[in-house]
């Protein structure tokens, strides 16, 4: 045997080796690649969907904020909420759903609101408690003052602005149809300033007004 031999694997034994280094490195990156997919599944399992509210809980939040909205001086923007919240009550509707939702789909002396529902807008027919249609006879009064202002035709859509606000650099006036985001950030206002009033007293309520809807999604 040729001295230079010695010691040194065989060709074909270098080569199994390689391929086998390979083919490891290859399932650990595959089994690294599941690990963080799962990862990933679980996290995302936990946090959607967000738990919802007790059905006490938010019947607490309806009677604070109708009681609110019915109080001499009260805020447009309470009144407005307490709008939202009434309306999800009674019909489980999305902000999609309330966002499209006119003035002339209300019929408050027969206790009614249509609203369009889902992507493809089903219009369904609920009924209005006493409670709600009080909140909405407020709002509709409030709402006339937001619209003396406007120049031009008033806007159908039943939930408008209530002060001047800024987007992009625009000011937009009152009495305009407020954007989605609009209402989101009213909701997360008003919890903030509830949970800061009963720290310690009340479990905190969630910034996302999904989690309260859902209670009456029917």
């Amino acid at each position: 045997m040729p001295s230079d031999a010695i010691g040194r694997a065989p060709q074909g034994v270098d080569v199994a080796e390689r391929t086998q280094a390979r083919t490891g490195q290859g399932t650990a990156r595959e089994a690294a690649q599941q690990t963080a997919q799962g990862t990933a599944q679980d996290a995302a399992q936990g946090r959607y969907p967000r738990p919802v509210v007790s059905a006490a809980e938010a019947e607490w939040i309806w009677r604070r904020l109708s009681s609110a909205a019915m109080e001499d001086g009260a805020k447009p923007e309470t009144v407005r909420l307490a709008v939202v919240v009434g309306l999800a009550r009674a019909s489980g509707a999305r902000y999609g759903g309330l966002l499209r939702c006119t003035v002339s789909a209300l019929d408050l002396d027969a206790g009614w609101v249509t609203l369009e529902h889902g992507k493809h807008r089903v219009p369904r027919r609920h009924g209005l408690d006493r409670g709600t249609v009080l909140v909405l006879r407020r709002w509709l009064r409030v709402r006339q003052e937001l619209c003396a202002e406007l120049a031009g035709s008033v806007p159908d859509a039943l939930l408008l602005t209530v002060h001047h606000t800024h987007d992009n650099g625009v000011t937009v006036a009152a009495g305009l149809p407020i954007t989605r985001q609009g209402l989101v950030l009213s909701w997360r206002r008003f919890v903030h300033r509830t949970n800061a009033r009963y720290a310690g007293r009340r479990p905190p309520l969630p910034t996302r007004f999904e989690q309260v809807r859902r209670v009456w999604d029917t």
